[in-house]
């Protein structure tokens, strides 16, 4: 069963996947009103928060961009930062976003932080356990207790991704009304913003719902439930 579910899942994060990498070719080949690059949207966006203690940096790789609170950067992947484009001012807004998050003392933000050294042990655990599990390290009555260290491990995990949904929706949030309002993206190149943005969300809410779904196959399992 558990098989299934990861199989399941893996095939709907591959398709949304798949959808985000094709919105985001199209719309990196639709100027901008705007004509501002990615970089140069993001520190515009900064100054009209009042944020002056945030680095921009340019690091390789597709797709990824993100913000570091630990060290106050927004790191662009070079087609966002150099792109005059839909797709690089919605990608680079929304990681400023989170910027704004931080300056501004979001909540959620604050716990997700607070939590990523636990969600790292809990993954280190989970990975222990699956190994010494298929070593038959379990054959000694030990199967219920590794169970509880996996449920309490994936409760942490499942937790982690339930706190990182309202952190993506804000950000997103954030950039669109400050893209349509600093009129960076106006009328049908805003809608596409949008659109590009909620592909993006797609993704954790999928990886939300695998996490919910592992989580209750091991309770299930716990209790005697699983076949």
């Amino acid at each position: 069963m558990l098989f299934i579910i990861i199989i399941v899942f893996a095939g709907l994060s591959w398709f949304v996947g798949n959808r985000l990498r094709s919105r985001f070719r199209e719309y990196a080949e639709i100027p901008t009103t705007s004509g501002l690059s990615g970089a140069e949207i993001a520190a515009k966006m900064l100054r009209d928060n009042d944020i002056y203690d945030v680095e921009i940096v340019s690091v390789p790789g597709e797709l990824t961009d993100h913000y570091n609170p630990k060290n106050k950067t927004i790191n662009l992947s070079r087609e966002v930062y150099q792109g005059r484009n839909v797709a690089a001012a919605a990608v680079a807004a929304h990681e400023t976003g989170h910027a704004v998050q931080h300056a501004r003392s979001y909540s959620f933000l604050q716990f997700r932080s607070a939590m990523v050294p636990l969600v790292n042990l809990s993954s280190r655990l989970m990975s222990i356990i699956f190994i010494v599990g298929l070593v038959g390290g379990f054959a000694f009555g030990f199967f219920q207790q590794a169970i509880l260290l996996v449920i309490a491990a994936q409760t942490v995990i499942t937790m982690f991704s339930l706190i990182t949904l309202p952190v993506e929706f804000d950000a997103s949030n954030r950039a669109l009304v400050w893209l349509e309002g600093a009129r960076i993206t106006t009328g049908v190149e805003h809608d596409k913003a949008a659109n590009a943005l909620k592909w993006a969300a797609s993704t954790y809410v999928v990886a939300t719902l695998a996490a919910i779904a592992q989580l209750l196959y091991f309770v299930l399992a716990f209790g005697g439930g699983d076949d």
